[in-house]
């Protein structure tokens, strides 16, 4: 892709935060079940639209959500919510449900990450052929915001 200068925006945007630089755009996602994998690569498609090379940084600003990039298909989603469960099961006496019953989800969402990076080409997102981007809800069903930032070539 070559040199990547530091220009960073959002062409188009679900919303701007009031007060922040103008080139923060961020998605408003509201889930509907205690976990779930919501795919999001058409939004993030759309803020990307009229950018033509570069990368795009994907970003949950939630400690119980996690952003993936997987295949979207019905049984590996199931798969993939039961795995965490078995790695990290609900209700197995955490010290933070003391606090809040949902330590399950912090850790769960710690083996996911909050974000990814993903290349621009020619105007699209450089995703392979059966790859999605995902908001994983952890801890829902709960409004969560993602932020898409772009920063472009040249």
């Amino acid at each position: 892709m070559g040199r990547v200068k530091g220009t960073v925006g959002s062409l188009a945007r679900d919303q701007q935060v009031e007060g922040s630089n103008p080139s923060d755009g961020f998605m408003q996602i509201q889930t509907s079940k205690e976990t779930e994998l919501v795919d999001i690569t058409e939004r993030v498609r759309e803020l990307i639209k009229d950018v033509k090379d570069g990368f795009c940084i994907v970003f949950s600003k939630h400690t119980t959500t996690g952003i993936i990039i997987n295949e979207n298909e019905p049984r590996l989603k199931a798969d993939i919510l039961t795995m965490l469960d078995e790695i990290v099961p609900k209700g197995k006496g955490y010290r933070h449900d003391e606090i809040d019953s949902n330590a399950h989800s912090h850790l769960r969402s710690i083996l996911l990450g909050p974000g990814i990076v993903v290349p621009i080409e020619n105007g699209s997102l450089a995703l392979g052929a059966w790859q999605s981007i995902f908001l994983v809800e952890l801890d829902g069903p709960r409004r969560r915001t993602v932020n898409v930032n772009i920063v472009k070539e040249g």
